[in-house]
């Protein structure tokens, strides 16, 4: 078993934590290799060279761009997969059901069962959680740029790049192809989900299945500042479906085209720059996760 661990700086994992983790699946009766790796370039090979060598499973250890960068390797490859839940917000481990609590998790890669779940794909790269456009990308470029250049925290610098982009709030013009139908939309935001995600109540932003086939699509029509507020507080209340002005769609395919020949894409928090027209398309069962009996 291959474990790739985000070891890049200030991630608190060192030669310490990769031995305590061989540890814990030792105890499991897993003999497992664990490699740290400083950025995504060392975890796609170190996932690829896990591969070659036929190991039956490899598992990844970090935040959602740590589990996205692995899951790129292995979808389609039947390779089992591995999730141990180190990051920040954890998308993916939630919503299939990995523990949050390190030692649960690594139980759960020794001893769980395999389950087959949709990987989303844009322009040829995967998401396992989600990917959007417009103010989102945005804000993570704002973000990073605070987080190297001023040195502020990751919170901090979020709420400032927030808060810039609002004050810009600029909108992407955008023609949606959807099931053979056109629909031209100026919007703030528009966001591709991996399956559907819940957009009301308690449980907003969570998944009941990722094994749908679906892909979903969240688009605002024309929202000032104050409509983004009365579309958080009608999904709080679950009354989003009775907005004129936001659409829901579910299809296995989108694409999207706009003015801008090539546009900032966010893909599970992570942002790079595509070629338009984006072509957005679900795969179904491409990844093997190891999930709780």
């Amino acid at each position: 078993m291959e474990v790739i661990i985000n070891g890049g700086a200030g991630s608190g994992h060192d030669d310490q934590a990769a031995s305590d983790l061989r540890n814990k699946f030792a105890a499991h009766g897993c003999e497992a290799s664990v490699t740290l790796a400083k950025s995504g370039a060392e975890m796609i090979d170190a996932a690829r060279r896990a591969v070659r060598e036929g190991v039956d499973a490899v598992v990844a250890g970090g935040g959602d761009g740590t589990i996205n960068a692995v899951a790129s390797v292995l979808a389609d490859s039947g390779v089992a997969f591995g999730v141990l839940p180190m990051g920040t917000l954890n998308h993916f481990a939630k919503d299939v059901g990995v523990p949050l609590d390190l030692d649960e998790a690594v139980r759960t890669v020794a001893k769980g069962k395999r389950q087959q779940v949709d990987v989303g794909e844009v322009n040829g790269k995967i998401f396992l959680n989600n990917s959007s456009l417009g103010l989102y990308p945005d804000i993570v470029r704002d973000r990073e740029r605070q987080q190297h250049r001023l040195g502020r925290g990751k919170w901090p610098a979020a709420v400032w790049a927030t808060v810039a982009a609002l004050r810009r709030y600029p909108f992407l013009h955008v023609n949606l192809c959807v099931d053979g139908k056109e629909l031209a939309r100026s919007t703030p935001f528009v966001f591709i989900g991996n399956n559907e995600y819940t957009m009301q109540g308690l449980s907003i932003g969570e998944r009941a299945s990722l094994a749908d086939g679906k892909l979903s699509l969240y688009v605002a029509q024309r929202p000032g500042r104050l409509g983004l507020i009365r579309f958080a507080w009608r999904a709080l209340f679950g009354r989003l479906a009775q907005e004129r002005d936001f659409d829901a769609m579910l299809s296995d395919r989108f694409d999207i085209e706009t003015r801008h020949q090539r546009l900032r894409v966010a893909t599970d928090g992570e942002v790079n720059i595509m070629a338009t027209p984006l072509r957005y398309r679900i795969r179904p069962g491409a990844l093997t996760v190891i999930v709780p009996q």
